[in-house]
């Protein structure tokens, strides 16, 4: 098996949330098994466990220790990575499962929102070697100086699958989702989201830092610095995918791509002196609530005030809301709104904005803002007009 080719493989939970369905993936995997391939299954936790796991500990604690948290949050993972292991087993097709920390990822000392800094594959290569099927816990690793256990926040199992593929230089990293590929939109938002065969990382980077859910923008950037050839794939649907490439032949620039969309953005107020005092004064909130950095989107100051717009899961949110009540120079702004952007094929046309705004006035949704990016560009609106606003916006896609 040693010069056989690498595929590694990523499932979302929604492929795995039933045993029937960890049964019908096991067919898939022993399937390119059989014909002579290396196989990598990176695994999330089943379903919404994870989800579940947060809400369990936010009842427990107000604001739960991020490093119980990932003790905790990485058990989704071992459960589906021990089932995916048993019902290979049980076809005949040898097998074994590995933690983040058993397959060799090393990652930085961050709780909660860990970077892989080195992947070391030891046993994994071992294995394949051996002719087994891997089976591996995305979503976690492991601190090699403290030996403490980490998560890689949300998305990780993707940057885990992406960071595997180039550590064993696999032919390919696909990632399977339940979704036909990428799509120009969310298709629970927009039924005629069109699907993308093909898209350029620097777009698809763009497209999943604004919201897209269907991979994390980390792995994105991971895949192209380290020339991982990346595929979207619909689940039991081989023909239905979409290859990420690092050049688009053809395509025009300033071509709309897609509409994506976050759906809480949070809004706070930090009295300081001046910028770098406000984010000095936010880290050490932060740290004293045990809470990890969100995802920032723009901040400002003005007047002896910086404010930040964040994003993040619910159940974070709702912890720095609740944090927020007993702090002294830090509260809530305002109240959330939904960000909806355009992301746009080598770097957005001067009139974009524009005419974004003027899409969204014929609908009766006014923006109170917009960021612009070099491939985007991002209105803010109101939480209640999220949707309205995706599926406005979409004509520019179906336009251009």
């Amino acid at each position: 098996m040693r010069n056989h080719p690498i595929i590694v493989q990523k499932y979302g939970g929604v492929c795995l949330e039933t045993p029937a369905k960890i049964r019908a993936v096991a067919r898939s995997l022993a399937d390119l098994h059989g014909r002579g391939y290396r196989v990598v299954a990176i695994v999330s936790a089943m379903g919404k466990t994870t989800d579940q796991l947060i809400q369990m500990a936010y009842q427990v604690s107000p604001s739960p220790n991020r490093r119980e948290l990932d003790m905790l949050l990485t058990t989704g993972e071992r459960i589906s990575m021990s089932l995916m292991s048993m019902a290979l087993s049980d076809l005949g097709v040898p097998a074994i499962s590995f933690t983040g920390s058993q397959a060799g990822v090393m990652t930085d000392d961050s709780h909660s929102a860990a970077r892989i800094v080195d992947v070391r594959p030891i046993r994994v290569r071992e294995e394949l070697d051996r002719g087994r099927v891997v089976v591996l816990a995305g979503f976690q690793g492991v601190n090699p100086a403290t030996r403490e256990i980490t998560t890689l926040g949300r998305g990780g199992s993707d940057t885990t699958a992406v960071a595997m593929a180039a550590a064993l230089k696999a032919e390919r990293c696909e990632i399977i989702k339940e979704v036909d590929g990428i799509c120009s939109a969310d298709p629970r938002i927009v039924t005629d989201a069109k699907p993308l065969r093909r898209v350029d990382f620097a777009s698809l980077s763009e497209m999943c830092f604004w919201g897209a859910k269907v991979l994390h923008f980390r792995s994105v950037e991971l895949a192209q610095s380290q020339d991982v050839r990346l595929v979207v794939k619909q689940w039991d649907g081989a023909k239905r995918s979409t290859l990420v490439m690092k050049e688009v032949a053809g395509m025009e620039n300033g071509k709309v791509l897609a509409v994506n969309s976050m759906a809480r953005v949070e809004y706070v107020e930090i009295d300081c002196k001046d910028l770098n005092d406000g984010f000095e004064k936010f880290a050490h909130h932060l740290k004293q609530n045990s809470l990890s950095w969100p995802q920032l989107l723009a901040s400002h100051f003005t007047a002896g005030k910086a404010g930040m717009m964040v994003t993040c899961d619910s159940e974070w949110l709702d912890a720095l809301l609740r944090t927020l009540e007993h702090a002294k120079d830090l509260r809530r702004q305002r109240e959330a709104s939904s960000s909806v952007s355009l992301t746009c094929f080598g770097g957005i046309s001067p009139e974009l904005p524009f005419r974004a705004l003027q899409v969204l006035g014929q609908h009766g949704i006014v923006p109170d803002k917009y960021v612009l990016s070099p491939h985007s560009v991002s209105l803010f609106v109101a939480v209640e007009k999220r949707k309205d606003a995706v599926q406005a916006l979409h004509s520019l896609v179906q336009q251009t």
